[in-house]
């Protein structure tokens, strides 16, 4: 499979404050014009690397993050493509079909709106898995991908696997969204059984869509449910499982102005704010994994750089009760990422 290259700095850049207006009418930049871009051009001869220049531009103008890839992710969409790798030089010289011209433009013009490229094409590649993408349902970033490969390097090891009373591994994800994590680690190993649960509608049903096209429905249940207003139902529900794992809203509050509109206007706000500190679910999952967990079982976090010390100050003043605090290990830009913990055997 070829993989798309990745979106990045979704949580970075400040709010650009260029209306669709300005960018709608000619203007210039440097020293070329860039027409209106209200409607696509007809019976005009126009190449794929003309169509990806000139949206190039006009995402740049807009101030659409990632205006490069953004152009080049839907042009290869629209030609059936995951990228533009396997277009030869000849390929990004010939000429797009009017259907295709339309088809681009459409997209490109919801890209303006700064609809993520994501739900704008409407799936996502996440490790080796293809997974549809529908508003307002969590995007998944490039380091949760890392942090399914701190649960699979446990399991690949036996380090979780020797632990287990059986041969299956049974795990349980906090917060699905799109089914990313549950999806990519039955995905990887045939031994592997699951529970998800989400607080929204449209993430459980867009995580039972994919698990159904993917063929993984069979190993995994799916529930909408609130880990805070839930916890009862979810711990008489899930039994013990080796494996707790989230990826769960973890920005602090004030932190959210700060986003992008693709953010602002788009994902699911639910998904995003973990309250003044960022902590208040991944509190209440620390506080339940005890009595999740079987013996020895570990939690695996996904969480904001300031985080890894303020659990390991909660256990130290016994705030959080069953755990020991077993790592942190940091995301590809060398930020303390993620966290994991193991139950002591005979609590909870």
């Amino acid at each position: 499979m070829l993989f798309r290259p990745k979106i990045l700095g979704l949580f970075l850049h400040p709010i650009n404050r260029i209306t669709l207006r300005q960018v709608s009418t000619a203007r210039s930049f440097g020293e070329k014009v860039i027409p209106p871009v209200s409607s696509p051009p007809s019976s005009s001869k126009l190449t794929v690397q003309q169509a990806l220049d000139k949206w190039t531009v006009c995402f740049q103008v807009a101030g659409v993050s990632e205006s490069v890839l953004s152009s080049q992710h839907i042009v290869s969409h629209v030609l059936g493509h995951k990228t533009l790798n396997s277009l030869s030089r000849k390929g990004l010289s010939r000429v797009l079909s009017q259907p295709q011209v339309e088809r681009i433009w459409k997209l490109c013009h919801k890209r303006l709106t700064r609809m993520p490229v994501q739900y704008v094409i409407e799936e996502w590649d996440f490790r080796d898995l293809t997974l549809k993408m529908k508003p307002p349902v969590f995007i998944p970033r490039p380091e949760t991908e890392e942090l399914v490969g701190l649960v699979l390097a446990d399991l690949e090891e036996s380090r979780v696997g020797s632990r287990c009373p059986d041969s299956h591994v049974h795990f349980l994800e906090v917060g699905c969204g799109s089914g990313a994590i549950s999806l990519s680690l039955l995905h990887s190993h045939t031994q592997i059984r699951g529970m998800a649960v989400d607080q929204s509608a449209e993430a459980v049903a867009l995580t039972k869509e994919n698990a159904q096209s993917l063929g993984l429905h069979d190993r995994l249940t799916v529930n909408q449910a609130d880990v805070i207003k839930d916890a009862e139902w979810l711990m008489g529900s899930c039994g013990r499982v080796e494996v707790l794992v989230s990826n769960p809203p973890y920005l602090f509050t004030e932190d959210l102005e700060s986003l992008e509109p693709e953010i602002h206007r788009y994902e699911d706000r639910a998904a995003l704010d973990g309250g003044r500190q960022g902590m208040c679910v991944i509190e209440q999952i620390l506080t339940l994994a005890p009595s999740l967990l079987a013996d020895c079982g570990r939690v695996y976090l996904e969480v904001d750089p300031r985080h890894p010390e303020l659990i390991q100050m909660q256990l130290r003043d016994n705030r959080l009760w069953g755990l020991d605090y077993v790592a942190t290990h940091k995301d590809f830009t060398n930020r303390p990422r993620f966290c994991i913990l193991q139950r002591r055997p005979g609590n909870g």
